[in-house]
C-alpha cells in the first residue's frame, strides 16, 4: 500500500507508542485521526508534529470503553475525510491485577477497550475499506497475548483475544483488507521505572537491550508495504521470548 494520501486512525494515538505510529503513517504521507482519551494536550501536540509532513491531523476525542463513543469515533473521521484506509488499534489500558484482585467493573472496562473497540472499529470502517478495493488494520499487541501472565489477567486474556480477533478478519476480510498485528517487547519503560529494573529487562532480551518506540514505527512501516503478508504477528522484542 502507498500509503500517501490515505486516511489512518490511530487509537491512543497522541502519547507513547501510539505517538510513534502516528508519526510514521503522516511521515509516510496518510492523514491521521488521533484518538485520545485523557490526552488532550498531547493529542494537540502529535497532531502539530503531523501536520509538519504536509498531511491533515485531526484529534479526536473518545472513551473506547463506551461503544457510543466508538461510534461517534468513526461517524467525525467519515465526515471529515470520507473514510478510513488504514486502522491501528494501539490504546491499550495497562492495569496490574490477579483472579481475585480484579474486578467486574476493571474486567468488563479492559475487554471493551482492548478487544470490544476493535471489533466496533473494523466492523465500521472495514466495508469502506473493501468498496475501494484496499485497506490494512494493524492491532498493538504485547507478549501477554502469548505467554501467562497471571498478575495482569484481565490485560492478557484481552490481547489474546485481539490476536484472535486478527487471525479471524484477515481470513474474513481477505483478499482487499490485511490484518496483522506487531507484538512490541521491553521498547519504553513505564514511568517509575527503577534503573535497576531496566537492567533486568534488558538482559532478558537477546540483544541486551532496551529498544525503541521507533523500532515499533519500524514495524508498522513495513506492513504498509508488504502486500504479501497478512494474519501474521510481527515480535520485535529483541528477542525476549526465546530467553527464559
Amino acid at each position: 500500500m502507498d500509503a500517501s494520501g490515505k486516511v489512518a486512525l490511530i487509537t491512543g494515538g497522541a502519547v507513547r507508542v501510539g505517538r510513534a505510529l502516528t508519526l510514521a503513517l503522516a511521515e509516510l504521507g496518510a492523514h491521521v485521526i488521533i484518538n485520545y482519551r485523557r490526552s488532550a494536550a498531547a493529542a494537540q501536540e502529535t497532531a502539530a508534529a503531523a501536520r509538519a509532513y504536509g498531511v491533515e491531523a485531526l484529534p479526536i476525542q473518545a472513551d473506547l470503553g463506551d461503544p457510543e463513543a466508538v461510534a461517534a469515533l468513526v461517524t467525525q473521521g467519515q465526515e471529515a475525510f470520507g473514510g478510513v484506509d488504514i486502522l491501528i488499534n494501539s490504546a491499550s489500558p495497562f492495569v496490574r491485577g490477579g483472579l481475585q484482585e480484579t474486578s467486574l467493573a476493571t474486567w468488563q472496562e479492559l475487554q471493551r477497550v482492548l478487544l470490544e473497540a476493535p471489533f466496533l472499529l473494523a466492523q465500521a470502517l472495514a466495508p469502506g475499506m473493501q468498496a475501494r478495493g484496499a485497506g490494512l488494520i494493524v492491532n498493538i499487541l504485547d507478549t501477554g497475548a502469548f505467554d501467562v501472565w497471571p498478575d495482569y489477567l484481565a490485560h492478557s486474556v484481552g490481547k489474546s483475544g485481539l490476536w484472535a480477533l486478527t487471525r479471524n478478519l484477515a481470513v474474513a476480510l481477505a483478499p482487499a483488507v490485511r490484518v496483522n498485528a506487531i507484538v512490541p517487547g521491553p521498547v519504553l519503560p513505564p514511568p517509575g521505572m527503577s534503573s535497576k529494573r531496566r537492567e533486568q529487562v534488558a538482559a532478558q532480551t537477546l540483544l541486551r537491550r532496551w529498544g525503541d518506540p521507533a523500532d515499533i514505527a519500524a514495524a508498522l512501516r513495513y506492513l504498509v508495504a508488504a502486500d504479501y503478508v497478512t494474519g501474521e504477528a510481527l515480535f520485535v522484542d529483541g528477542g525476549q521470548r526465546w530467553r527464559r
